[in-house]
Order: C-alpha cells, then sequence, then structure tokens
C-alpha cells in the first residue's frame, strides 16, 4: 500500500494553456520523485509510476513495429499508440474520454477477423518468424506486463479498477498475439522436450 513516503501532497500550480514539454532536462527527479497528472509527487518505485513505464515501454514497442509493417498497419499501430497514450493518462491520476468499452469491442473484431483467415493452431508457437512479427511478440509480452502493472496499482487505486483500460490492454495481447501469425514468413512450433537418441549397443557383446 503507499504510505506518506510514496506521495506527497497536491500542488496548487495550474499549468494553464502552454506546451505539453517546455524543457526535456527538469532535474525534478533527481531526488527519486517525479509528479503525474494528479498534481502530486510520488516516489520512482511507486506502483503508478511502475505502470507508467510499462505503458510507455509497450507503446515503443508498437512504434517499432509500426516501421516494419504496410501503410494499413502502420496506421492502425499509431491509432493503438494513441489508446496507450489515453491509458496513461489514467495511470496517471488524468482524465481520459476515451469510450474503452468501443475500444474493446473494436479490437476484439479485429482479432477475429484476422484469426478466421489462420490456420488453426495445434501446438503452442515459439515466437519468432521473421523481425516483423517478432517484434509483435516482444509488443505483445511488454503489453502483458503493463496489464499486470496496472492491475497491482488497482490495488491502491480505485480508478484503475472501475477503468475498461485494463480490459482493452488484455485484448490488445491478443491482438498483437494473432496480428504476430499474419506477419510471420513461417511458423515455429514448441516441439516438447528434446530427448537424446538411445545408445546403439549392437556391438556389444
Amino acid at each position: 500500500m503507499a504510505t506518506a513516503d510514496d506521495i506527497t501532497p497536491r500542488s496548487t500550480h495550474a499549468p494553464g494553456n502552454r506546451n505539453r514539454i517546455d524543457r526535456v532536462t527538469t532535474r525534478q527527479g533527481d531526488g527519486g520523485e517525479t509528479m503525474l497528472a494528479d498534481g502530486r509527487r510520488y516516489r520512482k518505485g511507486h506502483a503508478a509510476v511502475e505502470l507508467l513505464g510499462a505503458l510507455d515501454e509497450a507503446n515503443s514497442w508498437l512504434g517499432l513495429l509500426a516501421v516494419e509493417v504496410d501503410d494499413e498497419g502502420n496506421e492502425r499501430l499509431q491509432a493503438i499508440q494513441s489508446c496507450l497514450f489515453d491509458a496513461g493518462a489514467i495511470a496517471a491520476g488524468g482524465k481520459s474520454d476515451v469510450d474503452w468499452p468501443a475500444l474493446v469491442a473494436d479490437i476484439e473484431a479485429q482479432t477475429t477477423a484476422l484469426n478466421e483467415v489462420l490456420p488453426p493452431l495445434r501446438e503452442f508457437l515459439l515466437p519468432g518468424g521473421g523481425r516483423a512479427a517478432a517484434t509483435a511478440h516482444l509488443a505483445r509480452t511488454v503489453v502483458r506486463r503493463a496489464e499486470r502493472a496496472w492491475w497491482r496499482a488497482a490495488e491502491e487505486d480505485e480508478r484503475l479498477r472501475g477503468s475498461a483500460a485494463s480490459v482493452y490492454l488484455n485484448r490488445l495481447s491478443d491482438y498483437l498475439f494473432v496480428y504476430a501469425r499474419t506477419l510471420a514468413d513461417s511458423e515455429r512450433l514448441w516441439r516438447g522436450p528434446v530427448r537424446a537418441a538411445p545408445e546403439d549397443n549392437s556391438d556389444d557383446v
């Protein structure tokens, strides 16, 4: 649970109408704290800050994936990246006007459409299948981590428990798994444990 050492009181500073980023280097985090959208300062090990970091990392992997795919895929991934920023706004204590249930329904529909043209999987899939597919798998695993971080942070923040953004993260990882399959040059399947060949003792007497 959060303690008084983790969070300092809300700032009375109102940013008003200004640029989102005035300076990149502020030195305000040198003491191990950072300010979030709710105006309070959090220790950098706080669950909310860890969540924001996981969302940022997932977004960066999606950005890398976007340069590996065609224009249609690039546009779709940029829309998803914007959704992750909105999820970050909630995680940071701010507000989001996004219709999360609608986004969940949309990404579920996209996942279903992609999956319908793929052959059924008869075994576990090994991540890989080319650079684009492997990048999609990496993005998928980081989105999963962001989802886990969301629920850890939700233990202290009831706003997170009540947001369907967590459901969106879950469905996004499903989407990226299926999308990775569509991008794969070939699919590599798990083949079980490797067993040594039996010794040939036919010459023994």
